[in-house]
């Protein structure tokens, strides 16, 4: 069975302060197959190495955006890096195919309640919702969008003692993405990836 090379390109503007995103980094370090990209500590100033980047994507199956959710959206750094790497001719146009067939998917935190990114909640739309524009960027450049693994109502994660549990499944999602034994078809739909990683892992094994 072919084996997976996973890009994480991790964004958290304060690291230090994070409860949810720095042990589940600290796992994903731990795994073989699993490259992560501490984009605020390599870049600081912003001065994103292009041609470093786009070989990185080159070099890897799987992309993944790991971020907390800041204003709906990711933080900058991840903006910035898509308006510099993603390039025509490299990733989009006739010649820009350099990242087709390649799966992507965001795993973020969020610090509200999962029930508030709905059409009648607080924030009116779902997470994939407000991610469209990731989805989008996925579709232009032929990558395969996958729904995203989210951990809502993120601040209180750690009191709740809820993050060992969501720790588990990262570590069984990234084992999964490596080993080819996620079922991508049955996952693209979904509005979040985090409810159904059993049923998605085991229909693969099926």
């Amino acid at each position: 069975m072919k084996h997976n090379k996973i890009l994480i390109l991790y964004a958290h503007p304060s690291p230090h302060r994070s409860e949810v995103n720095k042990p589940m980094i600290r796992a994903a370090k731990k795994i073989a197959g699993v490259t992560v990209v501490d984009l605020y500590y390599e870049y600081p100033n912003f001065d994103i190495d292009i041609d470093k980047e786009q070989q990185r994507l080159r070099d890897h199956d799987v992309i993944i955006f790991q971020f907390p959710l800041y204003w709906y959206s990711t933080p900058s750094i991840l903006k910035e890096w898509q308006d510099l790497v993603l390039e025509y001719g490299f990733a989009y146009g006739s010649e820009g195919t350099a990242l087709h067939g390649k799966p992507m998917l965001c795993v973020l935190s969020a610090g509200g309640k999962e029930q508030a990114y709905d059409l009648n909640g607080l924030n009116h739309f779902t997470i994939r919702q407000l991610l469209a524009p990731i989805e989008q960027m996925a579709n232009l450049t032929g990558m395969r969008y996958l729904p995203p693994f989210t951990l809502f109502n993120a601040r209180t994660a750690y009191e709740e003692r809820r993050i060992p549990e969501h720790l588990k499944q990262y570590k069984r999602l990234l084992h999964a993405l490596v080993e080819n034994r996620l079922d991508i078809e049955q996952a693209a739909p979904l509005t979040l990836l985090t409810h159904k990683l059993d049923d998605l892992i085991a229909a693969k094994e099926d």
